[in-house]
């Protein structure tokens, strides 16, 4: 799973992170389940916030709201990040 930060003004992305990423994929071997996904949302909303962002628009890219998609993007509430 992949989750990116990106500027639709700019057009440009200002981070990105993946359960394929060499510091998660230590933490969690397999990335395509929901404990990875939410490990995922966690570090992407701590990084965020480092970023100095609170309120971002979560777009799913078409991907129904269950699943891994739902456990990445309730992690990153829980963690401060407002949708």
């Amino acid at each position: 799973m992949n989750a990116l930060l990106v500027d639709d003004i700019k057009g440009s992305t200002l981070f990105s992170l993946s359960t394929c990423g060499l510091e998660l994929k230590k933490k969690i071997g397999y990335g395509g389940n929901v404990k990875a996904s939410t490990m995922l949302g966690e570090n992407f909303a701590k990084k965020a916030k480092e970023k100095g962002f609170e309120k971002i628009v979560f777009d799913r890219a078409g991907y129904r709201y269950h699943g891994r998609v739902k456990a990445f993007a309730e992690a990153v509430r829980k963690n401060g990040i407002i949708f």
